[in-house]
């Protein structure tokens, strides 16, 4: 979702390359003849949605990929996205449902391309994915069966990544001052300028004050996982595996965006999930629960992890919140996908805060309990 130490140069950083160049782009580096191409919204990053003319073994047809032309700051980090990238093919290969890279036309898996636009001829890493079908959960509406397998996803992906996947520049995740790892949300006060004086920003300083106290102490007996980093509502897509209105089935069909890959731990993970998942919900304080149930059938937390659950969802609301004003101060033409969370966001944490955190981790691990519960009836 963003990138480098700070937020600052994000907004002077994102690619602007038209759809001509990019057409030309597409068959110069991969060979490929773009059918039609459309942009996709984007936080740092462009993407385009391309499709190309395949004319193979006598057979015509289209392809479908996904063109990422990833910010000048984070083009500079070749080691960091080669290890993104890999992950995303590891993963694959272990059956999730994560995209793979088009080969250029020397065989490598990314390329580094001039822009030619705007000052000092900025360079951009380029890849092309695989298009992966399916909803984006933001525009499903969620229930206890897809919260559970969200949650569930969470958990198997970092533990694949976490105990199998093997990189020579893995060490390239450890991102300390990564504004987007949950362990950065002190980071924030330098951002807070953006929100002005109004209670929105009290709440954010008592978040950074109890993180401050409460969890970064606790670190240490976290444990430590590889993490997605961004398993937002946008990033997950789901199709339908059932035909019933009434009670809708849905299952993963594709994981986006792992851009925010960092070493981090297992219940930043879970907590993400949860504050995501409660964006667009009707009755966000219920979401937690389900998502937590899925996530322990496969790692379930320790007495320190759920401790840290509330102030971990709290922070990562604030994250977004604040990182989101400040960007579109900057950006202010990319104002309405930068601000998608707030819309709900500020509405859901202040609640949170209303409500508690004592009666919020009441219900969430009561309803885990439950189908903890059911399974061994």
């Amino acid at each position: 979702m963003s990138s480098g130490n700070d937020c600052q140069p994000q907004a002077l950083t994102k690619p602007a390359l038209g759809e001509k160049e990019v057409t030309e782009l597409v068959d110069r580096v991969f060979g490929l003849k773009v059918s039609w191409i459309r942009p996709l919204p984007s936080y740092d990053d462009q993407n385009f949605h391309v499709c190309v003319s395949r004319n193979k073994d006598g057979a015509e047809g289209a392809d479908e990929y996904v063109l990422k032309i990833t910010n000048s700051e984070d083009s500079q980090k070749p080691d960091l996205i080669e290890v993104q990238t890999r992950a995303m093919m590891f993963l694959h290969a272990e059956g999730f449902p994560s995209a793979i890279p088009y080969p250029t036309k020397d065989g490598n898996i990314m390329s580094l391309e001039s822009g030619d636009t705007g000052p000092g001829n900025k360079k951009y890493m380029v890849r092309l994915l695989t298009y992966l079908p399916g909803t984006p959960v933001a525009k499903i509406a969620t229930n206890p069966q897809i919260l559970y397998e969200i949650g569930k996803l969470a958990a198997s992906l970092d533990k694949a990544l976490s105990e199998k996947f093997h990189h020579p520049s893995v060490k390239s995740l450890r991102r300390g001052q990564f504004i987007w790892n949950l362990a950065n949300v002190p980071l924030l006060e330098q951002y807070i300028y953006a929100l002005g004086q109004n209670t929105y920003r009290e709440v954010v300083e008592n978040v950074i004050e109890q993180f401050k106290g409460k969890v970064i102490p606790k670190l240490s007996s976290f444990r430590a996982c590889i993490n997605h980093g961004d398993l937002n509502d946008h990033n997950i897509l789901v199709d339908s595996c059932s035909a019933s209105l009434e009670n809708p089935q849905y299952r993963v069909s594709g994981i986006l965006d792992f851009s925010d890959m960092s070493y981090g731990y297992y219940v930043f993970e879970v907590a993400i999930a949860i504050m995501y998942m409660m964006i667009e919900s009707p009755d966000p304080l219920s979401v937690g629960g389900h998502v937590l149930a899925g996530f322990e059938s496969i790692l379930p937390l320790t007495g320190e992890e759920k401790g840290a659950l509330f102030l971990l969802v709290s922070g990562r609301f604030s994250q977004s919140l604040v990182i989101a004003a400040h960007t579109a101060l900057w950006y202010p033409e990319n104002k309405e996908y930068l601000m998608i969370t707030a819309k709900t966001g500020w509405k859901h944490l202040m609640k949170m805060f209303e409500v508690g955190q004592e009666a919020v981790e009441e219900t969430w691990f009561k309803t885990a309990k439950a189908y903890r519960t059911d399974a061994s009836a």
